[in-house]
């Protein structure tokens, strides 16, 4: 990996690119540890934000001996370039991102080769860890699962709506479904911003609400792409390619509206108990909302977060 731009917040993180398998350029993020690491996590951000969101998370890691690595999706943050351009991850762009994070777990390997990589995910980007898993969970030392879920009302339904509006020239028109789908989310929470279902922290909030690489509408042909993978992910007989060898952490806000609180991240972790997945651990934060390294208690997960991780790698 070529070293890029220094990121601001960061003193030891670059930036730099790689060329997707259809000629995409790919943004790479690697905050590195100035001596040897001792491990690597690979990152899989959510919907409508981007990697550098994730700088407490590096900051940690690193401090803790670990490197990390996040790429900006397809149509998000420095990958999809122009503001104008959020939210088109192009055709098949959810096998595609999925593709792009093989290259970069292959790339961190590469940078440090025999050391163990875990694979991290968060909201949309835990489904894309979900399949990760199936295809490439041999080749891990774990995996964590964040603010994640496992089934959606009505899939069904919805994916015929999906690609409903995917076609012709409206697939690349945003989409009406997505909000649609989240219009729930913020109920029970004092609105404020309307992402109030995000975190308590305040502060945290408004940033997310301030930053223009968030917040975004994914294209129509964008977001039936991304139920697809999500449909895939579920399917009985893609999760039965899990190895119940591959340690797991699911972690969650317990008023998270996106799974925990549906009950539909424990139907995931029971699936996967039943499958017997043998080092399982499922923790829910009281109180906590979608992204728990934005809550109030961050210090709390990123200590668990450590321990796990710390336990996982062979002395």
């Amino acid at each position: 990996m070529s070293e890029g731009s220094k990121i601001e917040s960061q003193s030891n993180a670059t930036t730099s690119t790689f060329t997707g398998d259809d000629g995409v350029a790919v943004a790479l993020h690697a905050w590195v540890p100035f001596g040897d690491a001792k491990a690597v996590v690979v990152v899989a951000h959510g919907l409508a934000e981007h990697a550098t969101r994730y700088g407490e998370l590096a900051d940690a890691l690193v401090e803790a001996g670990y490197a990390m690595y996040a790429s900006d999706h397809r149509g998000h943050g420095a990958t999809a370039g122009a503001i104008a351009k959020l939210g088109d991850t192009g055709i098949d762009g959810w096998n595609a991102t999925l593709r792009d994070l093989a290259r970069v777990v292959a790339i961190a390997r590469d940078a440090h080769p025999a050391k163990p990589v875990f694979f991290f995910g968060h909201s949309m980007g835990s489904i894309l860890a979900q399949r990760f898993v199936q295809s490439h969970g041999a080749e891990l030392a774990g995996a964590i699962f964040c603010g994640s879920f496992g089934s959606i009302d009505q899939l069904d339904a919805v994916l015929q709506m999906a690609d409903g509006a995917a076609t012709g020239t409206a697939a690349h028109a945003p989409s009406a479904l997505q909000p649609q789908m989240f219009a729930g989310f913020n109920a029970g929470f004092a609105p404020k911003t309307g992402f109030e279902w995000l975190s308590r922290d305040e502060a945290e909030v408004r940033k997310y609400v301030d930053d223009p690489y968030c917040g975004f509408l994914l294209t129509n042909g964008s977001m039936a792409t991304m139920l697809h993978g999500f449909a895939d992910a579920w399917r009985a007989e893609n999760e039965a390619r899990v190895p119940i060898d591959l340690p797991l952490l699911v972690i969650a806000g317990a008023a998270d509206p996106a799974g925990a609180a549906t009950g539909s991240l424990a139907a995931l972790v029971d699936r996967y108990r039943a499958h017997g997945v043998r080092d399982l651990t499922f923790t829910l934060y009281p109180d906590d909302r979608h992204e728990i390294l934005n809550e109030l208690d961050r210090a709390t997960v990123l200590r668990d977060l450590l321990g796990w991780l710390d336990a996982r790698v062979p002395a």
